[in-house]
């Protein structure tokens, strides 16, 4: 009985080793857009986790850019390793400021805003779009903002599960007009790797936007066929581009 328990110890001793041994050198913190919360990263974190890294989810109350930026680098703070630094649409607003932190090692915007500095969300939507291109269908509400309920399905995520779709109209989030007309001071893309997945089919920031602003920030790009909420219909496919920016295995 002796010798099973030492060996089962010793089992146990090696799986907990192994565990430790599997975990990466790079922690991934995930930034959220406008008019959702955290959970639309549900699928990419269990992908990332799964794959060794800690992950690391900020839940910012969207109602100025100060603010959240500030939650952010705390969430940053409580990394264990080197971050990369993830931003979806009006997330990429806030990892421009937070990425400027020294323990942000690289960039991922995805459908996102990438200002440069003195931009708001506000000055870079009065760029012209093409016929063939939408505008975010936002209605004003106080001091807030939020998307057309009739024109959510169609304009945030119409490649996501209907059912899906229809909770996260019935439970958006108020964007606040600071968060929208505050300009960028700290721009992390001109000191750090970037990299960036433009939408396609994307209906509240224009593609050409996109591709506009992931030009001039040096980025590494790749384009999906996806709308807006590309973290929900293609998890796997944003899991793989987030772990494209980590360098860690080959330095």
């Amino acid at each position: 009985m002796k010798l099973l328990i030492s060996a089962l110890a010793a089992m146990s001793i090696a799986t907990a080793s192994a565990a430790v041994a599997a975990e990466r050198a790079v922690s991934i913190v995930l930034v959220h857009g406008a008019f959702v919360d955290g959970s639309g990263w549900k699928d990419t974190y269990d992908i990332l986790s799964n794959a060794g890294y800690e992950v690391l989810v900020v839940q910012q109350p969207t109602i100025t850019l100060r603010d959240d930026v500030a939650e952010t680098e705390r969430v940053i703070a409580k990394a264990r390793h080197p971050v990369i630094l993830v931003g979806h649409s009006y997330g990429g607003m806030i990892i421009t400021e937070a990425g400027d932190n020294p323990k942000v090692r690289s960039l991922v915007y995805l459908a996102a805003y990438a200002p440069d500095a003195g931009e708001s969300v506000s000055s870079l939507g009065e760029a012209p779009v093409p016929p063939s291109e939408h505008k975010a269908p936002v209605v004003t509400e106080g001091n807030y903002l939020l998307v057309d309920r009739d024109k959510f399905p169609t304009s945030f995520a119409a490649d996501v599960d209907a059912a899906t779709t229809r909770f996260m109209n019935a439970a958006q989030l108020p964007w606040g007009l600071q968060a929208v007309q505050t300009k960028v001071d700290r721009v992390a893309w001109k000191t750090k790797p970037t990299h960036y997945m433009v939408t396609s089919e994307d209906h509240m920031i224009p593609p050409t936007l996109q591709r506009t602003m992931a030009k001039r920030s040096g980025a590494k790009v790749t384009e999906m066929k996806s709308s807006h909420a590309v973290m929900l219909s293609h998890p796997r496919e944003v899991a793989a581009f987030i772990r494209s920016a980590d360098t860690s295995a080959t330095e």
